[in-house]
């Protein structure tokens, strides 16, 4: 299992993102992360592993100098998460919690379309977050690409 969260503000999001996603916290003991679009456009990212400690703990003092209007923070029990994807879409943070029961099926398709590679999971298995983003990134924008990734995902 796990959770996320996501902010956008006219403000600095950082302890919005923190706290919303430590709420998180009692879903998934694996790992922990954190993805900001920072003032000057770059992103921050930091994962943590949060099986011997708390995601407060791993996270103290690393983002007090951060200031972003838009974030996302994962718990997550499987993948390092978030990905920082460059795609035809541009720039963007990703995270997704649940299970791709026509994971398989969907990579044949992609493959067979000309797609070349898939990244792994540290499980081994294919990294359903990338999955996905791969998804979005078939359509023209954002929208269109996340109501695509949810008709074709089981």
């Amino acid at each position: 299992m796990g959770g996320f969260f996501g902010v956008v503000s006219s403000g600095n999001c950082i302890d919005d993102l923190f706290y919303g996603t430590d709420y998180h916290s009692h879903l998934g003991t694996r790992r922990g992360g954190l993805a900001v679009r920072l003032q000057d456009g770059r992103f921050f990212r930091s994962i943590h592993d949060i099986t011997n400690a708390q995601f407060r703990s791993k996270f103290d003092g690393e983002l007090d100098p951060l200031c972003g209007c838009a974030g996302i923070g994962v718990i997550s029990d499987t993948e390092d998460q978030p990905l920082l994807i460059t795609g035809r879409l541009g720039r963007f943070a990703i995270v997704t919690v649940g299970k791709i029961n026509n994971q398989q099926e969907i990579i044949r398709a992609l493959f067979g379309g000309g797609y070349s590679h898939l990244s792994e999971a540290s499980d081994g298995e294919p990294n359903p977050t990338e999955l996905v983003s791969m998804l979005i990134c078939r359509k023209d924008n954002f929208v269109e690409g996340i109501e695509y990734a949810q008709k074709v995902i089981d």
